[in-house]
């Protein structure tokens, strides 16, 4: 008995870290979905990160699961998971997160808790317990997501350029001021959709491990659902004011139409990432976007050097957190 309470209370505080990781997702990608909306004027920040946790809760009713059950059951092989291996998990992802938002560097609070899955794995079994399809089409977005929000917020930029091109600035300026409203919702509604499920499949994955949900289940307990989607809208509400300086002012000068076309091509983007169950970073897609939106005016409108730091922190993402992860593993098997 004093067994399975001690079990019990190590799955308490495992949820409870999962949920604090979600929260600082939020709170670090908040950048992702409110930067181009701030940097523009549209919105004041403070309203901003409400807009846009308002969309990320919104989001628990547009999206299937997909990319939860792609965390959950898509990256490690059946009877491998534990409570040690999620502990490093999270540890990595969090470890990631806090030192990249201390240095203002946009990163992937996505690829950390997938890097931090693969290290806690590796040191408990080797790579060969990791499932290589769920793995190497989560590697293969870190590069197609950003490319695809450069392809799409370039593309956007130029049709609407052409649509636009004998309207009066002022009037663009005008009409894009509301426009973006609606792009700025749709990202967050992305954002939402596609980065609380990562949460609630390191969860899912603890409570099939632990034994309090069966393998079997198609979707997780509903409280695990609403909770993620809960504590990823508070950390939006709280904003990462570092990372917004970087995202929507540091990598290229946007305007109403320009933050509307770059928002558009990464909402775009998410929603087909999540439909087909894909964990992507928000942050990877919305820098994508933003850089093809510079790069329409001139290359120099983009300042590369900055965009040039970020794609080395994405570099890093994933080996850094795994390392921290395969550390944090051995720990807690002294610990608990």
């Amino acid at each position: 008995m004093e067994t399975a309470q001690a079990a019990l209370w190590v799955v308490i505080l495992l949820v409870a870290l999962a949920i604090a990781f979600d929260f600082m997702n939020g709170f670090h990608d908040a950048a992702n979905s409110i930067a181009t909306v701030v940097s523009t004027g549209v919105l004041r920040p403070t309203t901003a990160v409400v807009f846009a946790a308002v969309f990320n809760l919104i989001a628990i009713f547009v999206f299937h699961l997909s990319v939860a059950a792609t965390v959950g059951k898509g990256i490690v092989q059946p009877g491998i998971v534990d409570t040690h291996v999620v502990f490093g998990a999270l540890i990595g992802a969090i470890f990631w997160n806090v030192l990249t938002w201390y240095y203002g560097i946009p990163s992937s609070s996505s690829h950390a808790l997938i890097g931090g899955i693969v290290g806690a794995v590796i040191a408990k079994s080797g790579a060969g317990a990791l499932i290589g399809a769920g793995i190497w089409k989560t590697v293969l977005f870190i590069f197609v997501s950003p490319f695809l929000g450069f392809l799409l917020g370039s593309l956007m930029m130029v049709l609407v350029s052409q649509v636009f091109r004998r309207a009066t600035p002022s009037k663009v300026d005008r009409w894009f001021r509301r426009m973006q409203l609606v792009s700025a919702g749709a990202y967050s509604l992305g954002h939402g959709g596609n980065d609380a499920q990562k949460t609630i499949g390191i969860i899912w994955m603890l409570l099939i491990a632990t034994g309090y949900t069966a393998a079997g289940d198609k979707s997780p307990p509903n409280w695990v659902i609403i909770t993620c989607y809960l504590a990823i809208a508070m950390g939006t509400m709280f904003g990462g004011w570092r990372i917004v300086k970087t995202m929507g002012q540091k990598i290229t000068k946007l305007r109403p139409v320009g933050g509307f076309c770059a928002e558009t091509g990464g909402a775009i983007t998410l929603f087909l990432a999540t439909a087909l169950g894909i964990p992507v970073s928000t942050t990877h897609t919305i820098t994508g976007a933003i850089v093809g939106v510079g790069s329409t005016q001139r290359a120099s409108a983009v300042r590369w050097g900055v965009a040039g730091n970020i794609v080395w922190a994405w570099i890093f993402t994933i080996p850094a957190s795994a390392f921290v992860a395969a550390i944090a593993y051995w720990v807690s098997l002294q610990i608990f």
